[in-house]
C-alpha cells in the first residue's frame, strides 16, 4: 500500500499569519477604544468644550492689564483709571432647543430683541453656541432664569470698565472691537495695547516650554495675562486741573480746550486734560468722533505770540540781543506786499527786548528773528522739539508743521517769529517751556511711570534728556524776562500770590474754513509758563479754543493757568518765595 504524502508546511508561515492577525485585531481594538473614548467617555467633555466660546475659537483670552494712577495724599494706594470686570451674556445651544418659536417669544420682551431676529439664531441645527445678548442687567438675568428654558445658558465675559468715567478720557482712550477682536483705541489703551492685552492661549499639537493643559489629542497653551501700567499722573492734580478746564471752557462758551502739567526736572506728566471729553464706558454714544482725539498731542495749531519766547531764546543764545537791546517800533513792518502790525495796532517807539515780550509786540519779534536769520531760527525751532513728535506714550500724536521756515521769502521768517504760519501741539509747547525752566535742557515728557508684568518683572521709566537747546545763562535770562510778562505785561492774570511766575500769552488767529486767510471772529488763547522761577518745579500749558466772550489769551488762558498753578503750589506744599502785601 502506497501512502500519499502530505506536503509539509513551514512553521514560519503560521508565525507570519499569526502576527498579521494580531496586528489587525490590535488596530481594530485601538480604533474601538478610541471611538468608545470619544463617543462615550469623552462625550460630555467635548460637548462642554463645544459649548464654550473660548474653546470654540481655539484660544484662551488673557485678562487685560489695568491702568492706575497714584495720589500724593495716599502714596501707597493705586487708583484705577481702567480695569476689567465680568459681565453676563446669554447664549443659546440651538442643537438642544426643540421649540425655537416658543423660546424666541419668551425671550424677546426681556432682551428687547424681536422674536423674528431671535428665531434664526435658535433654529440652527448642530449649532451649540449662539450669543443672544451681551452685558445683561441683573434684572434681565433673573427674568430669563425664571423661565427655565432648555438650551439657554449664561456665561461671564470680561469687559473694560472706567471707574472715573470722563476723567482722563482723552488720556486713557478705550477698548473697542476691531472685527472680532478687542483692541485699545486712542490714548494709552492704544499706545500700550500689546503690553496691556497680554498673549492669547491657543490649541497646539506639540508641546513647548510653556505650560499646557491636555485637550483631546492636542494641548492648550495657557494665556499670559496683560501687564498693569502705573501712570505718572497724580489723581488729585488730574481731577482738579481737568475740572477747572471744563469750567473755563463752559464759562467762555469755548469750542474746547487743553491743559497739561509737567515736572520740570523729570519730564513726568502730572495732568493731561482735554475738552470736550467723553465717557469711555459709553464711547459709542459720543456724537462727534473727533472728541476722541486728545488735543494735547493731536491738536496742532498756529500758537501765536506764545512762540515769541522761542524767538527771543534764539536771539539771546546767539548773542544777537540782550534784555536791554532796543529797536524803534513804528507799529508795523512791511515785507514785500505784506504789512504786519502789532496786535493792538499801536506804535510804541523805542522799546527793549523785555518790553517786546511784555507788550507782545509783533514788530519786536520780527526784529529779533531778522537779526538771527532764517537758517539759525529754523535750527533752534527744531532743537526745541517742534516739527517732531515728543514720543509721549499716547496714540495720535502729530508732529506739527514748521515747513514754512524752509521756504524762501522773508515773510515766512517774519510770521514764524510770532507763531503764525507754522503749527505746534500743546505737548511740544510744554516741553519747550520746560526746557527754558530746566536750564535749557529739553526732556522727553513721559506718562508711564512703570509697567508691572504678571511674572513679577517691573519696568521703571527714567528721565530722558533729548538735548541741550540753549545755554543755562540764556535760560535764566529769558526766565527773568518772562517774569516781567506776568508782573507787568499781558500775563498778569496768570500770577500767583506769593510766587514769581514766568510765562507768555498767545492769541492765535484761526484759519478760515472757507477761502483763504483767517477768520476775524475766532481766536485760540494760550498761556505757557512755569513756577516758582527761583527753583522751577512745574511747567504748564493751557489752551482755550475759540472763546465766545473774550478775544485775547490774557482773559481766557492766563486766568486758568494762574488758578491751576495756585492749587498746584499749595498742594505740593511749596513755600512762598516772595513777600506780598
Amino acid at each position: 500500500m502506497v501512502k500519499r504524502l502530505r506536503p509539509r508546511t513551514s512553521p514560519h508561515r503560521y508565525d507570519r499569519l499569526g502576527i498579521f492577525q494580531a496586528i489587525v485585531v490590535g488596530f481594530a481594538a485601538i480604533i474601538a477604544i478610541r471611538l468608545f473614548t470619544l463617543q462615550i467617555l469623552r462625550h460630555e467633555a467635548y460637548a462642554s468644550i463645544a459649548e464654550n466660546q473660548h474653546n470654540l475659537s481655539s484660544k484662551l483670552t488673557p485678562n487685560r492689564g489695568d491702568i492706575f494712577v497714584k495720589d500724593r495724599a495716599n502714596p501707597d494706594e493705586l487708583f484705577p483709571l481702567a480695569t476689567s470686570r465680568d459681565e453676563p451674556l446669554v447664549y443659546a445651544v440651538p442643537d438642544t432647543i426643540t421649540d425655537p418659536q416658543a423660546t424666541a417669544t419668551a425671550l424677546a420682551p426681556i432682551l428687547g430683541i424681536s422674536s423674528e431676529e431671535l428665531i434664526p439664531k435658535l433654529s440652527k441645527p448642530k449649532d451649540v453656541y449662539e450669543v443672544l445678548k451681551r452685558r445683561l442687567q441683573p434684572t434681565e438675568v433673573a427674568a430669563i432664569e425664571g423661565l427655565q428654558l432648555k438650551g439657554i445658558k449664561f456665561e461671564n465675559e470680561r469687559w473694560r470698565y472706567y471707574p472715573e468715567k470722563n476723567l482722563a478720557s482723552h488720556l486713557i482712550g478705550f477698548v473697542g472691537y476691531q472685527g472680532d477682536d478687542k483692541k485699545g483705541v486712542y490714548g494709552v489703551e492704544a499706545a500700550l495695547d500689546e503690553v496691556l492685552a497680554g498673549t492669547a492661549g491657543k490649541l497646539q499639537e506639540e508641546s513647548s516650554a510653556r505650560a499646557f493643559l491636555p485637550v483631546g489629542a492636542g494641548f492648550f497653551a495657557e494665556a499670559i495675562n496683560g501687564a498693569n501700567v502705573i501712570l505718572t499722573l497724580d489723581h488729585t492734580v488730574q481731577y482738579q486741573a481737568c475740572s477747572k478746564l471744563a469750567t473755563a471752557v463752559s464759562k467762555h462758551g469755548a469750542d474746547g480746550g487743553a491743559l497739561a502739567i509737567m515736572e520740570v526736572q523729570t519730564g513726568r506728566l502730572l495732568a493731561v486734560c482735554g475738552q470736550p471729553d467723553f465717557d469711555p464706558n459709553e464711547y459709542n454714544k459720543t456724537e462727534n468722533p473727533s472728541a476722541f482725539n486728545n488735543p494735547v498731542v493731536f491738536g496742532a495749531y498756529e500758537p501765536g505770540s506764545v512762540f515769541k519766547a522761542i524767538t527771543m531764546a534764539t536771539a539771546l543764545d546767539l548773542g544777537k540781543v540782550t534784555p536791554q537791546s532796543t529797536y524803534v517800533d513804528t507799529g508795523q513792518v512791511k515785507i514785500g506786499s505784506f504789512t504786519i502790525r502789532n496786535s493792538d495796532e499801536k506804535a510804541y517807539g523805542t522799546q527793549t527786548m523785555v518790553q517786546v515780550l511784555e507788550k507782545s509786540l509783533n514788530t519786536g519779534a520780527i526784529h529779533a528773528a531778522e537779526l538771527v536769520g532764517r537758517p539759525s531760527f529754523s535750527k533752534y525751532v527744531k532743537n526745541f522739539g517742534f516739527g517732531e513728535k515728543t514720543g509721549v506714550e499716547l496714540s495720535g500724536e502729530v508732529e506739527g508743521n514748521i515747513s514754512s521756515l524752509t521756504k524762501s521769502g522773508d515773510i515766512f521768517l517774519a510770521t514764524g517769529s510770532f507763531g503764525q504760519g507754522l503749527t505746534v501741539t500743546p505737548i511740544q509747547l510744554l516741553a519747550a517751556f520746560g526746557a527754558i525752566a530746566n536750564s535749557g535742557k529739553l526732556l522727553k515728557p513721559y506718562l508711564v511711570d512703570e509697567i508691572r508684568y504678571p511674572d513679577g518683572k517691573v519696568e521703571k521709566n527714567e528721565i530722558q534728556v533729548v538735548r541741550q537747546v540753549i545755554r543755562p545763562d540764556t535760560a535764566s535770562t529769558l526766565a527773568a524776562m518772562l517774569v516781567n510778562v506776568v508782573e507787568r505785561g499781558h500775563g498778569q492774570r496768570a500770577g500767583v500770590k506769593g510766587y514769581y511766575v514766568a510765562g507768555k500769552t498767545g492769541t492765535a488767529q484761526v484759519r478760515a474754513t472757507t477761502g483763504s486767510g483767517y477768520d476775524p471772529h475766532k481766536t485760540i488763547g494760550t498761556f505757557a509758563g512755569f513756577a516758582p522761577v527761583e527753583s522751577p518745579r512745574f511747567a504748564m500749558v493751557v489752551r482755550i479754543d475759540v472763546p465766545k466772550d473774550v478775544q485775547f489769551a490774557e482773559s481766557s488762558a492766563a486766568p486758568l493757568f494762574g488758578e491751576v498753578m495756585d492749587f498746584l503750589l499749595k498742594y505740593y506744599d511749596i513755600a512762598p518765595t516772595r513777600l506780598t502785601p
